[in-house]
């Protein structure tokens, strides 16, 4: 369990490096700083793997079975707000943190079908991390200029690409033995 604790702390840091230690960020320059942060990251998701992969099963609740099908509408919802980060139509101007949001979707889904321990540490630790990244953002950068709106088009392209990875994620997990859709 304790590598998983510290994977997601390191993943936290890595991700927060700018705003809770910006001098420290600074200094490493732009180039060497992004790539400190890059090791730092994918540091922390081999932990987080590694941790989570060997930690024991602590059951803390039972989750209803019900919940799977919350939790695949919300994956869902988290796969199309991701692919809304790159998005270049009229969805991106309505979210300032559709990447975050994903996130926070995502973990919130994960929860509520993982009664666990160490999927409450893993999901609730990254859940916590999105919501303090956006509090630091928004507090950071309180002005935030809405990107132009795009074409419709775009907006069914990347729902479409949505689906797509939805899709692949669903496969993925069901060849890795945990089948979300039954």
């Amino acid at each position: 369990m304790l590598l998983l604790v510290l994977g997601v702390l390191l993943w936290a840091y890595s991700h927060l490096m700018k705003r809770v230690t910006p001098g420290f960020r600074a200094g490493l320059g732009d180039g060497p700083g992004k790539g400190v942060a890059t090791v730092l990251s994918f540091a922390a998701l081999a932990l987080i793997i590694w941790g989570y992969r060997s930690a024991d099963v602590v059951v803390v609740w039972s989750p209803p079975a019900f919940m799977r099908h919350i939790n695949n509408l919300l994956m869902l919802i988290a796969v199309i707000l991701l692919f809304m980060q790159a998005n270049r139509g009229s969805l991106r101007s309505v979210m300032r943190h559709p990447m975050l949001t994903a996130v926070k979707t995502w973990a919130l889904a994960h929860l509520l079908v993982n009664g666990d321990l160490a999927s409450i540490i893993l999901f609730g630790g990254m859940l916590a991390w999105a919501v303090v990244d956006v509090i630091f953002i928004n507090r950071m950068e309180p002005a935030w200029t809405r990107p132009a709106k795009g074409p419709v088009l775009n907006d069914v392209i990347y729902v479409a690409g949505a689906l797509v990875a939805f899709a692949a994620i669903v496969w993925v997990h069901t060849w890795m033995g945990y089948p979300p859709l039954g």
